[in-house]
């Protein structure tokens, strides 16, 4: 694959991942900011600062404007990243054409990203968690994100060299059973955190958090299909027409 395909596609990777930004953006304001504001409204409610000082960024701007910017950038970065991943995936995972590779990365993604990182430290609306821990808990979480893409490389290359003895069906379920061995030796050894006040709603939590992974899944999901569209598009009419061109050029 030569530069100019590389920056084909990373363009598209992009525009993709604006799509899905824009998307994802609608699930979160539509699912999540009004349970935030519940959350806040708890946190005021048992909050013993009556000081009131002046807010440097007021709720609206950070449900509006502070949301959308935050969306649609990660989702531009983050789809840049699975493009250049697709750059590379293509042709080397197995014979899949533009669009399954895409939807594959774009699974993969989401599962080593967000979903395993989100089971061991899921996420907290305003409210919930010690102040003093935030750190040791952003920390931990990226943590176990970087494990789960680094075992998740692992597994794909180990099960990749397996294949050939086992055949790819038991090299494939060997390599996911490793990954799944060392992610759940990580959850057992990685500190935990039960931070959750008695008095905050059980209900509200749950659907906080289903309303985050609601989030992520739209984006990935949406980034898969747009851009497996647009290299498709891009990658199999330059694919025929090289065909074509070097069958011309044996006649």
């Amino acid at each position: 694959m030569n530069s100019l395909s590389v920056r084909a596609l990373l363009v598209r990777g992009m525009l993709a991942g604006l799509i899905a930004g824009a998307l994802a953006l609608a699930v979160a304001y539509f699912l999540g900011e009004s349970r935030v504001d519940a959350a806040i409204a708890l946190e005021e409610a048992h909050s013993h600062d009556h000081g009131g000082g002046e807010e440097l960024v007021t709720r609206t701007m950070q449900a509006t404007g502070g949301l959308a910017t935050g969306v649609l950038v990660f989702g531009v970065a983050v789809g840049g990243i699975a493009a250049l991943v697709f750059c590379y995936a293509l042709g080397r995972i197995g014979n899949f054409g533009p669009r399954a590779t895409a939807a594959l990365i774009a699974g993969a993604a989401l599962l080593t990203v967000y979903l395993v990182p989100f089971l061991k430290y899921p996420a907290n609306p305003p409210a919930v968690g010690n102040p003093d821990t935030i750190g040791e808990r952003t920390t931990l979480f990226f943590l176990m994100v970087a494990l789960s893409v680094l075992l998740a490389v692992a597994a794909v290359i180990i099960g990749k060299r397996l294949a050939p003895r086992l055949g790819n069906w038991n090299a494939t379920i060997a390599a996911g059973a490793g990954y799944v061995l060392l992610i759940a030796l990580a959850y057992a050894f990685l500190p935990s955190f039960d931070e959750v006040g008695k008095d905050f709603p059980a209900t509200l939590l749950w659907e906080f958090r289903l309303s985050t992974l609601a989030v992520q899944t739209t984006l990935w999901t949406t980034f898969g299909l747009a851009f497996g569209h647009l290299t498709e598009r891009l990658l199999v009419p330059a694919a025929r027409a090289a065909s074509s061109r070097t069958a011309s050029a044996v006649r």
